[in-house]
């Protein structure tokens, strides 16, 4: 981009404003030795230093009841990472990779309830096909990565059960295809799948890799719940809550309370706009219960303060908030890009890792906490030694 153009961008609202530099060595590729042992770098935007600089504590994330204001409500997202990442064969016999992208609990819905036993006619209706001998077939979306083109029509198997049929591919591998399956579509994911870890984390790969064990109990939360099984990826700010620190939490005046969203691409899809202002999320689906949004109504009421437990439970609200114009029960979907200039409705402190260069998350927190506070504060991290992305420590911002 010419030296012209790029200035008439305002400079929040540059792709390039969110770099900073990250040694390699900082990208954590492995969960702290105990939950709850990562670091917790506190940004205070009330408190300002001398030269203008904001306060930061260094801390521990197992003492984050000494930094969370009293009476404070907690939001976060129970959503549980689905094994969604399956390996398998095209006809030819090459190797296949699809990362479902739908949620499940939306497949499951639009299967039926009772198992699909409903006439053929019925499910036509309903955008099924009849595949017969048990087998059942919903559209869905993923990713596919193949060593070879993949075209419309290509059936890929993945075990004697599943198979995938593509109906269009897309830019960067996502694809609209068609799920085939006979029995319990969530068991076969749970049985065949593996954890689709972020890139960034490397693990060694065979021909049939294991998942680590670390990864199987650790990329999930602790308050995960079963009943909302079908993230992509984990959200991550949770990663470092434990039984005993919740519990501690309970003891005080702090409340707990908690929304779903069903983390989707957008966790792996990078900015790519030169002008973020061009960048369209993409959508994921949200769940807001009627006593979540109760008790962020009271928190409201009575002046304590909502703390979302991460950049999903932030969206999951503010989205809400845009849908409905208001905090309330809601189900759907949202699509909502939060960046500098955005005025947050729900969220008075959030919780949250150390994010990507140029992600849509670091301009989220940019947008709660200033940009250039926020890259001030990733810098004193980054010569402090802090672990970054999902496996990371983490941050709270007050």
């Amino acid at each position: 981009m010419a030296d012209g153009a790029a200035g008439a961008i305002p400079e929040d609202d540059r792709l390039e404003s969110y770099r900073f530099h990250l040694p390699e060595d900082q990208i954590a590729q492995h969960p702290a030795p105990q939950r709850g042992g990562s670091r917790l770098l506190v940004l205070d935007r009330r408190a300002v230093e001398r030269g203008g600089a904001a306060a930061l504590t260094h801390a521990r994330f197992a003492d984050l009841c000494d930094h969370l204001p009293e009476g404070c409500l907690l939001v976060a997202n129970n959503s549980k990472v689905l094994p969604a990442r399956l390996l398998g064969l095209r006809p030819t016999g090459g190797k296949v990779e699809f990362l479902l992208l739908t949620p499940l609990p939306l497949l499951e819905e639009l299967a039926g309830g009772d198992g699909g036993k409903y006439d053929a006619a019925a499910r036509r209706a309903e955008g099924l096909r009849d595949a017969g001998e048990d087998w059942r077939s919903v559209p869905a979306e993923g990713l596919l990565r193949a060593s070879k083109k993949i075209r419309p029509g290509d059936v890929m198997d993945f075990g004697p059960h599943l198979r995938v049929e593509v109906i269009q591919p897309g830019d960067f591998g996502r694809s609209a295809v068609r799920l085939h399956w006979r029995g319990d579509l969530r068991q076969l994911f749970l049985q065949q799948g593996h954890l689709p870890l972020p890139p960034y984390i490397r693990r060694e790969t065979g021909a049939s890799p294991t998942d680590a064990q670390e990864d199987r109990d650790r990329y999930q939360t602790v308050y995960a719940d079963d009943s909302r099984l079908g993230s992509v990826a984990a959200p991550t700010a949770g990663l470092h809550f434990t039984d005993d620190l919740r519990a501690r939490l309970a003891a005080t005046d702090r409340k707990w309370a908690e929304v779903t969203l069903y983390v989707g691409y957008g966790t792996f899809s990078p900015v790519r706009c030169a002008d973020i202002r061009q960048h369209a999320m993409h959508r994921e689906y949200i769940e807001v219960a009627e006593a979540t949004a109760a008790a962020i109504r009271a928190a409201k009421a009575e002046g304590r303060p909502v703390v979302t437990v991460g950049t999903t439970s932030t969206r999951t609200l503010e989205g809400t908030v845009r849908a409905c114009g208001e905090v309330r029960a809601y189900t759907g979907w949202t699509d909502i890009f939060i960046k500098p200039g955005y005025r947050f409705t729900v969220a008075d402190h959030i919780i949250t890792n150390f994010h990507l260069p140029e992600s849509s998350l670091l301009m989220l927190v940019s947008a709660f906490a200033g940009r250039r506070r926020v890259l001030s504060s990733y810098a004193e991290a980054v010569a402090r030694g802090y672990r970054f992305f999902s496996y990371g420590d983490a941050m709270l911002l007050l």
